[in-house]
């Protein structure tokens, strides 16, 4: 059995009301001790002051312009162009009174003039505090508020909802700057509130007639508060510093120096996760440091296989939902095909699988089957994928797999937090045996697990289980203005995650649970929702799912949004025509899904009691729209329940009267 990580301390058994905890493990690369820092990177500043230096003609930014409301091809600053302006939006912030330590709200899609406001920021000692509406309803404002902003870079698209009567504190704000131009309306608007706005353009030129030597900051300064998508309650500002920040990219340097496909200056990063959460900061922190370019999405998640095609990326990263689609739409194009190819292509799928399953890299596993049937994958995903990261939420084993076979491309899932910098495991590429699970501690951290005796969760158990706790040097400071909920989520130097993982004999995490969404049904048998969701989202006729359970119930019911594709087709079948919201409403349906999820169970041995006996067929995905979901698509349970309460209520009542 290969090793992937170090166990360094042992498990201790809970003694006088304290619990159990396992043993700690480490990567490989820090059994002994964390490796040292580069002292020439010491903080975030560092990262691309010296990279604009050394790379200085290296396209670094690519964006797509509209010519006559289309999208065009992209267009790129090199490391020099963005440095140079980053001195001028720098200059500017300090002529308009911005000290160091001043916290500088950044609102708005991903795109260079985000990046440039960031690093503006990090030349002058300036804390980057993202501003992000979908945290919530009042979530600018509250952010605005907590974190005492003082000046506002904004999307034109944004501009309305900042200056919206129902944003209180934007009265505080002494500048906005808008990465475009305002109109006059919102001119008006701003003066009133005693605002001063500026356009980009006027905001660099008050730099260039106002130029000021730049502040660097210390490695232990405040470098940004992220405050983080919470399920319920007010969001949370995450607390981390210059050293947290350089010292992950040192870590994911010496993490990828193992392999053989090293990082070059020609890798391109598409980057259309939220800039204002943690994963795509880190990597495009990644990207700065070694000299290689971004490009970013044009501002449609639904056209993002446009830009994919448009940019040709070597790296892509995002949630699971992203990769599901991929999945569907290449499961479509099968079905399209004729009987022989598609069985050929099942065929080769077939070989390749078991040559990767006895320890052969993807890319030696099949150059046959690469080159008869998965290159066409590739070639949609542009042509030059290298590396494929999945996180924020599980991604299911068989859409991994198919990736790993099908994309010709490195394929892995990482875990994390804000609170620990970005992922604190994350799997090596081509070893199945991380297939589903989220690989192993990161270079400069630790992890253990620790007992939850309510759920029956023993880190001193075979196999060992329970909540995931990170330790190390990329470990957020705090919650800002909170030390509360920091004292009750750092205990003894370990940050408590509150979700539940295992640990494999060589070393591998797996999440299988989350602490708080663990219910005891009315039985008395515990029931853990996201596994089942996870479980029952394999069900060709699910998109997505919703698992609920009363604990004054003895069953569970669910919330289906059905494929739509799939639904059709099956609908067509049975002789029922109509739009897929009207297909929605059929009792036949609902039977149907029903039974296709008894058939799930069953295949997945799963107990009678996890077995949907109800359930609502909803025609629309959970969305950001209704606040049912997180910015990372993580469902508010909360929120769906009191949106759902009456459907439920009433479901409840039709199934005890059977």
């Amino acid at each position: 059995m290969k090793l992937f990580a170090a166990q360094v301390e042992e498990g201790k058994e809970g003694k006088d009301g304290n619990l159990s905890v396992g043993p700690v493990y480490r990567n490989l690369l820090s059994k002994d001790e964390f490796p040292p820092p580069d002292p020439s990177m010491t903080t975030t500043w560092d990262l691309f002051s010296v990279a604009a230096k050394k790379f200085p003609g290296n396209r670094m930014l690519g964006w797509r312009k509209f010519v006559n409301g289309k999208v065009g091809p992209y267009v790129w600053k090199t490391y020099k162009e963005v440095y140079d302006e980053v001195l001028q939006l720098g200059s500017a912030l300090r002529a308009s009174g911005a000290q160091p330590g001043c916290r500088i709200g950044i609102y708005g899609s991903n795109c260079p003039q985000w990046i440039e406001a960031m690093e503006a920021c990090n030349a002058h000692s300036l804390v980057c505090v993202p501003l992000y509406d979908t945290l919530g309803p009042g979530a600018v404002n509250f952010i605005i508020d907590h974190a005492e902003i003082d000046f506002v870079f904004i999307q034109d698209k944004k501009v309305k909802e900042l200056l919206n009567p129902d944003c209180e504190c934007a009265s505080r704000l002494k500048s906005i700057i808008c990465f475009t131009s305002f109109t006059d309306e919102e001119k008006e608007k701003a003066a009133k509130l005693d605002i001063k706005p500026y356009s980009w353009e006027e905001f660099m030129h008050l730099g260039k007639e106002n130029p000021s030597e730049i502040m660097p900051p210390n490695s232990f300064s405040i470098c940004t508060i992220m405050y983080t998508s919470g399920t319920s309650g007010d969001p949370k500002g995450v607390v981390l510093t210059h050293e947290t920040l350089a010292t992950f990219v040192r870590g994911i340097d010496l993490f990828l120096e193992q392999f053989d496909d090293k990082m070059t200056v020609d890798d391109v990063y598409l980057s259309f996760l939220p800039l204002a959460h943690v994963l795509d900061r880190v990597i495009e922190e990644y990207f700065f440091k070694n000299g290689a370019s971004i490009g970013y999405y044009h501002g449609d998640l639904n056209a993002l296989r446009d830009d994919i095609m448009e940019l040709k990326p070597t790296f892509l990263a995002g949630v699971p939902r992203v990769f599901e689609k991929i999945h569907e739409g290449i499961q479509t194009a099968l079905e399209e095909l004729n009987p022989v190819r598609r069985r050929i292509f099942h065929a080769l799928y077939k070989y390749k699988l078991g040559w990767m399953n006895r320890g052969y890299k993807q890319k030696y596993a099949s150059p046959l089957a690469d080159l008869l049937a998965f290159r066409k994958v590739k070639a949609k995903l542009g042509g030059r994928i290298r590396l494929i990261v999945s996180g924020a939420a599980p991604l299911s084993t068989e859409v991994e797999e198919f990736l790993r076979v099908t994309c010709c491309a490195f394929v892995v899932q990482g875990y994390g937090l804000t609170e620990s910098c970005g992922p604190a495991s994350l799997g090596f590429p081509d070893e199945m045996c991380m297939m589903g699970n989220v690989g192993v501690p990161a270079v400069y951290n630790e992890l253990r697990l620790e007992e939850v005796p309510d759920m029956g969760y023993n880190p001193l158990a075979n196999p060992p289980r329970g909540e995931i706790c990170v330790r190390g040097k990329t470990l957020f400071s705090g919650y800002y203005k909170n030390p509360q909920l920091t004292n009750e989520s750092i205990k003894d130097g370990w940050f408590h995650t509150g979700d539940i993982g295992e640990f494999f004999p060589n070393g591998v995490l797996k999440i299988i649970d989350r602490k708080k969404n663990m219910i005891k049904l009315s039985q008395g048998e515990y029931v853990a929702l996201e596994y089942l969701e996870n479980v029952y989202g394999i069900t060709p006729i699910v998109e997505d799912i919703w698992v609920y359970g009363n604990s004054f119930k003895s069953m569970l019911v669910a919330v289906v949004k059905p494929h739509e594709e799939t639904t059709k087709k099956w609908a067509h079948s049975k002789g029922h025509m109509g739009s897929f919201s009207e297909l929605c409403l059929l009792d036949q349906l609902n039977e149907y899904i029903l039974s296709e999820l008894k058939s799930t169970a069953l295949s997945k041995k799963l107990r009678g009691f996890e077995s949907v006996k109800g359930l609502i067929v909803e025609s629309r995905l959970f969305d950001m729209e209704r606040d049912l979901v997180t910015a990372t698509l993580k469902k508010k349970r909360n929120k769906l329940l009191e949106y759902y309460q009456e459907e439920i209520d009433q479901l409840y009542k039709k199934l005890s009267a059977k």
